[in-house]
């Protein structure tokens, strides 16, 4: 699955409303919007998708090396 902007956009958007929308202490509503934009952002990372192409060996079936050919989509 790629990245999907638009609902990272949606998400973050909604953690802001729900801070206004809030009417308590403050520290609890800082607590809460950083928590909904934490989870905002750790969602649309997960998401991303790593499209391996070439570049990593493993000539005697040691550790991989070499340079990563590919993208983040």
């Amino acid at each position: 699955m790629s990245l999907n902007k638009s609902s990272l956009q949606s998400d973050i958007k909604s953690a802001f409303k729900n801070m206004k929308d809030s009417d308590g202490d403050e520290e609890q509503a800082l607590d809460a919007l950083a928590g909904k934009l934490a989870e905002a952002v750790d969602t649309f990372v997960k998401t991303a998708t790593i499209n391996y192409t070439a570049g990593l060996t493993t000539p005697t079936g040691g550790p991989v090396q070499g340079t990563f050919g590919g993208s983040l989509s």
